[in-house]
């Protein structure tokens, strides 16, 4: 019916699209060399395989994304060859099972989920039959290997996939995997396990030659080669460029009825493999997502920093502290703030108020410096003759004194139970009567507490009301110590050293490196209040313009773990410590090598004579 078809497919196999061409009875004349590749037809695996077929007792590994879509066709009787009979598999599961062909005396290993429950990766290691066997199904990279004996056999797919592996039973050598184009060979995981023969692997297999062959052997039924069918047998559809997916594979197709004489002889298909463009789009699309994140952090981080301008430190730990802090101010329920002391909970305090209610009065009371006995009448504030010694006119307490602002009660662990009672019908109804007070007091106060103390420790011990906690600790913010954050010692330094200078009345000073160095190292006890006091000695220590590690005078580090064999020759413990140093300047100048070099205050040969020596990029 198709003359010269010699001669076309000598032309159709210099197009750079598949062409597929059919007869009025769906039988293929022309299926070009691209197109080959396309399905898989075309094949070259490094891993090479005889022809054969399933013999009983093989070990048979299967890894599945969606049990029953797979075109490979596999079902519940399929799995019953490998002794898998499991009324809890459902189509759309996402499966993985080994097990031997036709032998119920050797028990079949498998996981099954459903597609809801696996977000990235589901993945079985096991040993059978006396062989390591590793599956993995990347549901975001999108391609299942199955790993038996060291040797790693990978499918990629589009949608949906079954990839089967074949070991033989006596040997346990691999004899059959599953590989690109199986659909085409009729080697899908049904077929094999039903019995069917499958074809040799490798560079010297036998060529699979679809040239007469019904077109629904090659592709079975989808929409897209019905389509095609019924167009060789007379249907008036045409298209050009539209997305279709055959096999599994993304593709552009364009669809021609192909006529003699008036009459249609049969139908021609061009194909586009579009899943490398697809495959090229998402990375495209992943990379200007990561970004559009990069520069989303960057932009937190600057505008965190603008809104919170003396809260120093910019580590990851500090930045979410300042993102709670600001989450914080845009609300007006009672925050917690937790850390050791000197870790700066009143500065943060003090930015949640000057984002919330920065005009109005802040009231720092220090509850754990205030004598229990006199505590209620600060808080609440007292009557003229409320008690002996009581002011004339009476006085106002801090709640009041706080009214539309915002109160701070640090160190809220040290209250005695008996104040925390009144402390809490404050906090529920923002209301409190004056010691000897007749009349209630309503206030518009935010409540901010504080505290170094483990304070569900305290509950346990019964030195804190378990309501009163739950009450405040509506809004909690964790402040992590200096040690835990060592990254913004340097920023600490620069923001805290010229303050201290002019403070002390001196000119300006500099951190050597060295000093520096030691500051990194130390274990930090006392937080940012101890830094502060130190960098504040050393101004006072230091005669000179430079800061030396002779100045800074620090607790000692516990060394009674220092043994014997921890000792190393002098000259390798200077030469660690010279790279390390080396290694933290260039970090902290942001691998600006100028600039570490005059903090160093070396040559540049000497540089980088030291960045050759310790292979420092």
């Amino acid at each position: 019916m198709f003359e010269s078809t010699e001669h076309l497919e000598l032309f159709t196999d210099m197009m750079s699209e598949g062409f597929i061409v059919i007869d009025n009875n769906g039988t293929i004349q022309i299926y070009n060399n691209k197109a080959k590749e396309i399905f898989g037809i075309l094949h070259n695996q490094q891993i090479s395989h005889l022809k054969g077929k399933i013999n009983d007792g093989d070990i048979v590994i299967i890894g599945d994304n969606a049990v029953g879509k797979d075109d490979g066709g596999l079902d519940s009787e399929s799995l019953e060859y490998i002794g898998v009979r499991d009324k809890r598999i459902r189509e759309d599961d996402v499966l993985i099972a080994v097990g031997a062909y036709k032998d119920s005396s050797v028990k079949p290993v498998y996981i099954c989920k459903g597609s809801d429950e696996v977000k990235n990766a589901l993945k079985m290691e096991t040993k059978f039959l006396g062989i390591d066997i590793k599956v993995v199904i990347d549901l975001v990279n999108k391609i299942i290997t199955i790993e038996a004996d060291g040797e790693k056999y990978s499918m990629n797919y589009v949608r949906y996939i079954g990839h089967l592996v074949i070991l033989d039973r006596a040997t346990k050598k691999m004899k059959f995997y599953q590989a690109q184009g199986y659909t085409a060979r009729g080697e899908g995981l049904k077929d094999i396990l039903d019995g069917k023969e499958y074809m040799a692997k490798g560079e010297n297999s036998e060529f699979l030659n679809v040239i007469g062959k019904n077109v629904f052997e090659i592709h079975k039924g989808c929409k897209t080669i019905k389509e095609f069918y019924d167009v060789a047998k007379g249907e008036n559809i045409s298209y050009i460029d539209e997305f279709k997916e055959i096999n599994g594979f993304p593709t552009m197709c364009t669809l021609i009825p192909v006529d003699k004489d008036g009459k249609r002889i049969g139908a021609a298909l061009k194909v586009e493999d579009i899943s490398e463009i697809k495959r090229v789009i998402r990375e495209r699309d992943d990379a200007l997502f990561n970004l559009e994140k990069v520069e989303k952090e960057l932009h937190e981080e600057k505008m965190l920093k603008e809104l919170f301008p003396n809260i120093i430190g910019e580590s990851k730990k500090m930045n979410y502290v300042k993102k709670l802090a600001l989450k914080a101010a845009n609300t007006n329920s009672t925050v917690l703030i937790l850390g050791e002391s000197g870790t700066g909970k009143t500065l943060i305090a003090k930015a949640i108020h000057e984002r919330s209610r920065g005009d109005k009065p802040f009231v720092h009371v220090n509850c754990g410096t205030i004598p229990d006995t006199l505590l209620e009448s600060e808080l609440f504030g007292y009557e003229r003759g409320a008690f002996t010694g009581a002011r004339a006119e009476g006085k106002k307490g801090f709640f009041e004194m706080a009214n539309g602002g915002t109160i701070l009660l640090d160190e809220i662990g040290e209250i005695s139970p008996p104040l925390q009672v009144k402390l809490l019908q404050v906090l529920q109804d923002r209301s409190f009567y004056k010691i000897g007070g007749q009349e209630k007091i309503k206030v518009d106060v935010r409540v901010i507490a504080a505290s170094n103390r483990n304070l569900e420790e305290e509950i346990l011990k019964g030195n804190f009301r378990e309501d009163l906690y739950y009450r405040i600790n509506v809004f909690p913010i964790w402040i992590p110590p200096l040690r835990e954050r060592k990254e913004d010692i340097y920023p600490l330094v620069e923001a805290l050293l010229p303050a201290i200078c002019e403070k002390v009345g001196c000119g300006r000073k500099t951190l050597s490196v060295e000093a520096l160095n030691m500051l990194l190292n130390y274990d930090w006890p006392g937080n940012v209040r101890e830094l502060e006091n130190i960098l504040e000695r050393a101004v006072n220590l230091c005669d000179g313009n430079s800061i030396f590690s002779k100045h800074l005078v620090l607790k000692p580090n516990n060394n009674e773990n220092f043994k014997i064999s921890d000792i190393v020759p002098l000259k390798q413990s200077v030469a660690e410590f010279e790279k390390d140093t080396i290694k933290r300047t260039l970090k902290l100048h942001k691998g600006d090598k100028k600039k570490t070099m005059k903090s160093l205050g070396m040559s540049k040969t000497a540089f980088y004579e030291r960045l050759k020596k310790y292979d420092i990029q």
